[in-house]
């Protein structure tokens, strides 16, 4: 008896090119236009209209997520939103002088670890 081996495993997830969370963008755009669609059709809107509107909303998802995946890689979009909770500047308002001022660490000579 022979097993296949799956190659696969601990691959990022891929798709005609589109590789990791743009596959799930990708879904949740064309899903969210389909019921964009839905709900403009069962109000009673133009049913051409309806179908262009999406048609162009559409295209533009698909344009968009594939220039974000060319763009950004496989781990882009997590870099850049991570980027975005980095603070722009660190303040410290300590003095100069205590900056550069050696530390005695006492406390942990009485527990049995040396500490530094």
């Amino acid at each position: 008896m022979e097993y296949k081996l799956n190659k696969g495993v601990g691959q990022d997830v891929e798709f005609c090119g589109l590789k990791a969370q743009y596959l799930y963008l990708f879904a949740g755009g064309l899903l969210a236009v389909f019921l964009v669609f839905v709900i403009l059709y069962m109000a009673g809107v133009n049913r051409w209209l309806c179908i262009a509107f999406c048609m162009v909303s559409a295209s533009g998802i698909i344009l968009g997520v594939f220039r974000l995946n060319r763009k950004y890689g496989p781990h882009g979009l997590m870099k850049l939103t991570a980027a975005g909770y980095r603070p722009y500047y660190i303040i410290n308002r300590k003095r100069i002088t205590s900056l550069f001022k050696r530390r005695k660490y006492a406390k942990h000579t009485q527990s049995g670890h040396p500490g530094k």
